[in-house]
């Protein structure tokens, strides 16, 4: 399966509500967000629709609500196309990772990734997808990416990007550069890449020298 870092849906949920902020300081030793995927099953368009009239994609990460209840389930069906929600993700920052969220919290467009894969429907049903985690993290995306996992990316809301950019200013400290090794003291290579030997010993000429 080809491996995708993609931006979802703007669209949000017509029954979201208003993005509340974190309750979590991120100050805290380890601030939370509990949040819930929403996933859409829109209509292929053009000549690919012929072999594929469907697809799935990632629509929006939402604060969990009680509403959301525990398990998946679907939120409409109509003809532009179906969407499920899937709660229970939890969302964590570690001190750790601060250079990985710093990286998302200074992007051009600061979001939510989310992993997700496809799994056989119940009973022989169809297959859906299953949203496996969710970070604010570029350095999880990546490692998602690298083990050749489907990973796609949407917005965040003001709220959640400056609670991020709050842990952020708090606890990452960028590494200092490291300090580059004086150009004489390069090793020497030749040209084929090897490693070259120098000798400071005078060349001595061939024949001896005479009396």
């Amino acid at each position: 399966m080809p491996v995708k870092l993609r931006a979802g849906a703007n669209k949000r949920a017509p029954d979201n509500g208003a993005v509340t902020a974190p309750d979590s300081s991120p100050l805290s030793a380890r601030p939370t967000l509990h949040v819930a995927v929403l996933m859409r099953r829109v209509p292929v368009t053009g000549v690919a629709a012929r072999w594929k009239p469907w697809h799935w994609a990632l629509h929006d990460v939402v604060p969990q609500q009680p509403q959301h209840g525990d398990v998946p389930h679907q939120l409409y069906d109509n003809d532009d196309g179906q969407c499920w929600i899937f709660p229970g993700h939890t969302v964590e920052l570690f001190r750790d990772d601060a250079e990985g969220y710093y990286l998302n919290a200074t992007s051009g467009a600061p979001g939510w990734f989310v992993m997700w894969r496809m799994h056989d429907g119940a009973d022989g049903g169809e297959p859906m997808p299953r949203p496996e985690a969710v970070s604010v993290s570029y350095h999880d995306a990546g490692r998602w990416l690298d083990a050749q996992e489907t990973v796609e990316q949407v917005p965040a809301p003001p709220e959640v990007v400056e609670w991020l950019r709050a842990f952020v200013d708090a606890h990452y400290q960028p590494d200092p550069k490291r300090r580059q090794r004086p150009q004489s003291f390069q090793p020497l290579t030749d040209r084929f890449g090897n490693p070259a030997r120098v000798s400071t010993e005078e060349k001595r000429r061939g024949g001896g020298g005479g009396g």
